[in-house]
């Protein structure tokens, strides 16, 4: 990109969530198989359309959809920018609604409804190639970081502007909702599935 950035939160908060995520699930017991995903190539190269950017999740999703396995994915939940020391999620407008129903539930469970904001806001983001192929997706994104919005995609985009208690605050509604789907899922015909 023309300008640069450090991408403290914008790559590596959903980077470190994915890790930590992927210590905790292999130490539980899960009725369904969780596939942790890195995107790569979210951002535009010239400028942003429905061929320039999310370049990654664009071929994950036609792969899997051409190798028949698209059907096997019951829902995706995709994290983004979670770390903001001033967290304020709101509800996704494209997110299939029975999903963010749920995380949104959860996170009034746990008492963070000051960082979950049930106001809808639209963003593109990694989870509408899935969604476009019929699988239910959240997005999890905090994008409104900084004043004004001043620290997204800037040199200002540094760990100082991050906060532990936010990625736990995801990471418990994270867990609550894959808690939800696993009940979901396994009280189906047929069990279990990604």
């Amino acid at each position: 990109m023309t300008t640069p950035f450090v991408g403290a939160n914008d790559g590596g908060s959903s980077a470190a969530f994915l890790l930590e995520m992927a210590r905790v699930l292999a130490r539980r017991g899960n009725n369904v198989t969780y596939w942790l995903v890195f995107f790569d190539g979210e951002e535009a190269l010239q400028r942003w359309s429905n061929t320039d950017g999310l370049y990654g999740s664009r071929h994950f999703a036609q792969e899997l959809s051409a190798q028949d396995t698209l059907k096997q994915v019951q829902a995706l939940i995709l994290v983004d920018m979670i770390a903001d020391a001033h967290l304020d999620i709101h509800r996704e407008a494209h997110s299939t609604p029975w999903l963010s129903d749920i995380v949104f539930a959860e996170a009034q469970r746990f008492g963070y409804g000051r960082y979950f904001l049930n106001s809808p806001r639209a963003i593109e983001d990694d989870h509408v190639p899935f969604l476009e192929l019929g699988v239910p997706a959240v997005d999890i994104i905090d994008l409104d970081y900084g004043p004004f919005n001043r620290y997204w995609h800037s040199p200002y985009d540094t760990v100082d502007k991050c906060s532990p208690t936010s990625l736990a605050v995801v990471a418990h509604v994270v867990l609550a909702t894959l808690d939800a789907l696993e009940t979901t899922v396994s009280s189906r015909p047929g069990g279990t599935s990604s």
